[in-house]
């Protein structure tokens, strides 16, 4: 007999049951919500001291377990307190690699009663002095690599990872009976600022609550029960069975940090970080590591089921490849199933204005309808509406819609973007959907204009206010290229003004000292006659890609 969506989610959320909901109001506005999750930040961190000795974060040869990343955040927390006079609602940022110390600084910042902005790693010395700018940040926490790149910054900033930072000297003595600093926090309280590139060109902070920190763990925990649920397997026992998650993405993104970072503390998991992503790597850590999951963008399951010396490790503690934040090549999928079987594959949807994940797609779901995302989860709503917010019919393609708790607060300091995209409750993705019959959720095109480049969001409007700097170009337009490997990567049409001169090449090197280095379209083509315009004068993109690309 086979079990419904519907029926596993009433025997998972059922009263008394871990993932039991209720009705919560939030800025005005009713949603469910996970009874039983964390209220605060704080409330995950003293829960995960049940998991005492079991290691939580392993970095090469260096281990953490739950007790000492207590022990380290707090005393961390109380030197930002105590000595950078750090206050509840101030931010502070982090810029670094997927280092422990990333951990321990993101969880020191909330235990403090600050808010947490996590910088993007690859960005610019531009860009990254942009974020402390646009956030406010009272105190930096970087890696040498990013202090080197923000040596003239006036923001104070605790080094670690570089020769002449001893990270044990910026903590001090850490007690065994050190305590969290003493400060009030409610679970509407701002958490977190994640910058998402902006259509305009600027990136955008997305302010999260601690109510989102403690409901999307739970959000992913149910994702996964439900999908053993589905498949005809006790989700009682599973949740009993350890979790080793390898980290393939930034812990700077919502998947690094809510889908896994979190969802690891909330189960008592264990975390294995790399220095950057590398498939021959992975596949050591893998078997060296008993991983069970990994988790990150279609790019890094591609990769890893690519390598050539897939067949020279063993990897058969590996029991599930979950991946998001970019579109699944669909080759991806038939790649798993041959490679690895009795593997569960799984697709998950969601965004930085989602704290991550909210609708989901796994195991005998993902096979028999590979082209969807799969069905909301049980505390988020989704509709599909037209342009004039009024709610679609199955089948129909409109803006994608959805809110619940994990929905965020807004935009930093962006009243009128807030006001745009977040209407009664609802946020409106801008990308373009329908619903079948079942409820299941597909996406037919982004209304935004971005290219999605291994999982990094590249906004065309950002690369080409920069191509415009240039003194030769007149006009240009960003497309996305498909790409089996990366989802897509980036393409640039440009007209050059008459008489200008200008390569590929030069145009890149241009560019390379004004956008991250993943921005950097990687083919131009320059072409004599005008871009085509609408009437109202926007590029038409389509027209491009049929006479670039043929699509």
């Amino acid at each position: 007999m086979t079990i419904t969506n519907e029926q596993v989610q009433a025997q998972l959320t059922a009263p008394g049951q871990l993932f039991e909901m209720e009705e919560v109001e939030v800025g005005g506005n009713k949603i469910r919500a996970w009874k039983h999750a964390p209220a605060t930040f704080r409330a995950l961190l003293e829960i995960t001291r049940f998991h005492g000795d079991k290691v939580f974060v392993a970095f090469e040869d260096e281990r953490i377990t739950y007790e000492e990343h207590f022990r380290l955040a707090a005393t961390l927390a109380n030197r930002l307190v105590d000595d950078y006079g750090v206050r509840k609602g101030d931010r502070v940022a982090v810029a670094m690699r997927n280092y422990p110390e990333w951990i321990v600084s993101f969880s020191a910042v909330l235990a403090a009663g600050a808010v947490a902005v996590p910088l993007n790693a690859w960005w610019t010395e531009q860009e990254l002095e942009y974020g402390l700018a646009d956030s406010g940040a009272k105190v930096l926490i970087a890696d040498g690599e990013r202090a080197r790149r923000l040596a003239n910054t006036a923001v104070p900033t605790i080094v670690t990872r570089d020769e002449n930072a001893n990270w044990a000297e910026v903590l001090g003595e850490v007690r065994a009976d050190v305590t969290l600093p003493a400060v009030e926090i409610g679970p509407d309280d701002p958490a977190t600022i994640f910058y998402t590139s902006g259509t305009t060109g600027r990136s955008k902070g997305a302010l999260g609550s601690h109510r989102n920190l403690g409901q999307a763990p739970m959000t992913v925990a149910y994702a996964m029960l439900r999908g053993v649920a589905l498949a005809g397997k006790d989700p009682g026992e599973a949740a009993g069975v350890r979790r080793i998650t390898l980290l393939t993405v930034p812990l700077f993104h919502v998947t690094g940090c809510f889908a896994v970072l979190m969802t690891t503390m909330f189960t008592g998991g264990g975390l294995v970080l790399m220095y950057k992503w590398d498939p021959q790597r992975a596949l050591e850590l893998i078997e060296r590591e008993k991983v069970t999951v990994m988790s990150g963008v279609p790019t890094n399951a591609w990769q890893l089921l690519s390598h050539p010396s897939l067949r020279d490790y063993d990897i058969s503690s590996l029991g599930s490849i979950s991946y998001g934040g970019a579109p699944a090549p669909p080759k991806l999928l038939e790649r798993i199933t041959r490679l690895l079987p009795n593997r569960t594959p799984s697709n998950g949807y969601g965004m930085t204005e989602t704290t991550a994940l909210a609708i989901y797609n796994s195991g005998k779901d993902y096979l028999a309808k590979p082209e969807s995302i799969g069905l909301p989860l049980a505390v988020v709503d989704v509709k599909v509406c037209d342009p004039t917010g009024a709610e679609l019919p199955p089948g129909q393609v409109g803006e994608l819609c959805m809110r619940g708790p994990i929905v965020i607060m807004g935009y930093w300091g962006r009243p009128e973007a807030t006001a745009e995209t977040f209407v009664d409750g609802w946020l409106h993705t801008g990308d373009l959907a329908r619903l079948d019959e079942e409820g299941y959720v597909y996406i037919v095109d982004r209304a935004k204009d971005m290219v999605i480049r291994g999982g990094e969001n590249v906004y065309c409007a950002e690369v080409e206010a920069a191509l415009f700097e240039h003194p030769a170009v007149d006009d240009a337009a960003v497309i996305g290229i498909p790409d089996d490997e990366l989802g897509e990567e980036v393409g640039a049409v440009v007209r050059l003004k008459p008489g200008a001169e200008a390569t590929g090449e030069e145009l890149q090197d241009f560019l390379r000292g004004r956008i991250a280095a993943f921005k950097v379209p990687v083919r131009f083509w320059f072409r004599e006659a005008e871009l085509p315009r609408n009437p109202g004068g926007k590029i038409l993109k389509t027209h491009l890609r049929k006479e670039t690309l043929g699509l």
